[in-house]
């Protein structure tokens, strides 16, 4: 090798070690002189990856933080609760790299070995705070909100999660939220809610189902006399707590219990930590974890038997294999969820006896599990879906079925059997009404997951709509909702257009909003992620193959027309998705083409974890058409 070479590669090697002594010393210096500020808080770390010594500065900066917070007697004036102090050290800690946007690094490599040196300004402890506080009283405006309109799954979680996040700041003694105009006290008001609430709750059981070793209680749930739009319980079966089971429309099931267990002794215990819900949220997992769960008295509760009548009984014979088994029930149930909904609107058709047999025939293969029994009620494309909707959890029949066959376009919609679904390796069963649409030849197409009451209300009470509109507009998110839970990854991707924008939001802090593709909405407080057609679905695939189940509900619809007509419509609605291993709450907003109800064409699809406060929630009018 030429010499002259070797000796340019020697006096680079010197000149980069000259630099490097020269720099780390720069940064040594710099280091020293913050410490010797005593206007900043620091933290330090060091370790064989810049992630390990990052890690443990954060650790360490953490500490200074709680020290300083716990000496500054202005926070801890009115505190004389040694349990929250002690709540508070620990949960401070999740004041972590997701929230502590705010500090300013140096990072010094020396020797294989990584320095992080983390710091901030001590007038700066109060950001760290603000957010927290911001999202504290969020949830606490969105429960009181969600209970005003029975969502009492909701309102019990938005309810706890701002308790608990209350506990892990400085300033829950003091933190209040203004509700129809007065000032509540957060430490004292949320508690007293969520008894309230459960204290409002009553379950009745309106049939008990007797089986060959066990039974079965059809629920029916009110909250102030009205059946609830949702609620999550578990019950006690002798040996041990059910799976969690969500209730809808004021219908719920207790399944497997003793055959010895009498209906005034079923204990139930009403879910509102909804921990798994929480994993959206890295601050909020952070807290549910350190904090031990806070004991809610009136989340105990026994089932009445005021919708069981001893005098009026009805008897049933239900085939289930070889064997016959009684069911008893009751003639005179509790005022049904359905009423909810204004029944006028629908159009009933003249004669339903024809498709009220094949419903029952299609009921007995359920029982029976015999399933091919029904086939020729279906279409080639209808029995497909139907051997999905089966294979997706354990089915059951919830109670007596009561139907309703609706006109719709060129065919029949009958509406709706309740089965209860649950999973082999999840605790989780949920309740759904089953649709089923019927073809001219009454033959079922297809079926899917009906909208909750509440969600169909929202939509059906616009009258400045059609008929037909409305109908359309039902259809298309009970169908959209279905093909995720069914898996139909293929008519997902038939539904969006080629060039569909594809939107995810997430919550950034004001201080540290990094650079970002982004739509027509400005915000500060969230960044959104675009995805191309091709990434979505890519990405849809991977989810679908790795959960056991996906269920979506929807609360909170509000429809709006383009401003350029046509059947172009912005499908605002709020969210909860359940899957084997994940679930998260948000807003979930649809712009689609409804021109030919067949063939709905999604344009956009942005789905954000919760309200911006500057700018609210993506809708029709961020876009231009």
């Amino acid at each position: 090798m030429n010499k002259l070479y070797l000796l340019l590669i020697a006096i680079s090697l010197s000149f980069l070690s000259f630099a490097q002594v020269v720099d780390s010393k720069a940064i040594e210096q710099e280091v020293a002189r913050i410490k010797g500020d005593k206007s900043y808080l620091w933290g330090e770390g060091r370790g064989t990856s810049l992630r390990k010594a990052d890690n443990t500065a954060l650790d360490d900066l953490i500490s200074q933080i709680s020290t300083t917070v716990e000496s500054d007697a202005t926070l801890w004036e009115e505190s004389e609760d040694d349990n929250f102090k002690q709540t508070f050290q620990s949960t401070i800690k999740t004041y972590s790299k997701a929230t502590l946007n705010n500090t300013q690094r140096i990072v010094n490599e020396k020797d294989g070995e990584y320095l992080s040196f983390r710091y901030m300004k001590r007038d700066e402890i109060t950001k760290v705070f603000e957010s927290r506080k911001n999202k504290i009283i969020q949830f606490a405006k969105d429960a009181d909100a969600s209970g005003k309109k029975g969502q009492i799954s909701d309102a019990l979680r938005y309810y706890y999660w701002s308790f608990v996040l209350l506990q892990s700041h400085p300033e829950s003694q003091n933190i209040s939220v203004e509700i129809n105009g007065e000032s509540r006290l957060l430490k004292t008001w949320i508690p007293l809610e969520i008894n309230t609430i459960f204290s409002n709750v009553k379950i009745n059981i309106s049939e008990l189902t007797q089986e060959t070793n066990h039974q079965t209680a059809t629920l029916s749930i009110t909250y102030k006399d009205v059946p609830v739009c949702n609620f999550d319980y578990s019950y006690w079966n002798g040996q041990d707590w059910s799976n969690l089971i969500c209730a809808k429309d004021g219908k719920g099931v207790i399944d497997y219990l003793p055959a010895d267990a009498t209906a005034d002794n079923i204990r139930i215990k009403g879910e509102y930590v909804f921990e798994n819900q929480a994993v959206i949220d890295a601050e909020l997992k952070e807290v549910l974890e350190q904090v031990d769960v806070i004991p809610i008295r009136n989340s105990m509760m026994l089932a009445g038997t005021s919708g069981l009548s001893t005098d009026k009984k009805k008897t049933e014979i239900i085939h289930k294999g070889s064997e016959q088994q009684i069911t008893e029930g009751i003639s005179e149930a509790p005022e049904k969820a359905s009423t909810m909904i204004n029944v006028s609107f629908f159009k009933p058709i003249e004669n339903s006896d024809d498709y009220l047999k094949i419903m029952k025939e299609i009921e007995k293969s359920i029982v029976q599990k015999q399933y091919e029994s029904a086939k020729m009620y279906f279409t080639e494309s209808g029995y497909t879906m139907f051997t999905q909707l089966i294979n997706y959890g354990q089915a059951k029949i919830v109670g007596t079925p009561d139907y309703k066959f609706i006109e719709y376009e060129d065919g029949t919609i009958c509406r709706s059997l309740p089965l209860s679904f649950s999973f082999k390796n999840n605790h989780q069963t949920f309740l759904e009404d089953v649709v089923f649409d019927f073809d001219s030849d009454k033959k079922i197409r297809s079926l899917s997951f009906g909208l909750s009451q509440v969600t169909m209300n929202d939509i059906i009470s616009n009258e400045k709509w059609d008929y037909q509109v409305r109908m359309t507009l039902v259809r298309f998110l009970e169908n959209y909702k279905t093909a995720y839970a069914l898996k139909r990854v293929d008519y997902i991707e038939s539904i969006f257009s080629q060039d569909a924008l594809i939107i995810t939001g997430s919550v950034v802090k004001k201080y540290d909003l990094p650079d970002q593709q982004t739509i027509p909405v400005q915000s500060n407080l969230v960044k959104y992620t675009v995805q191309s057609k091709e990434q979505y679905i890519k990405r849809l695939r991977t989810t679908f193959s790795g959960n056991e189940f996906i269920n979506l509900r929807f609360t909170n619809c509000e429809v709006r027309t383009s401003r350029g007509g046509g059947k172009c419509y912005g499908i605002q609605i709020q969210q909860d998705y359940y899957s084997s291993n994940y679930g998260d709450t948000g807003y979930l907003f649809l712009l689609v083409d409804l021109n030919d109800p067949e063939k709905p064409i999604i344009h956009v699809r942005a789905w954000q974890p919760e309200k911006d406060p500057e700018t609210g929630l993506i809708d029709i009018r961020d876009f231009t058409l």
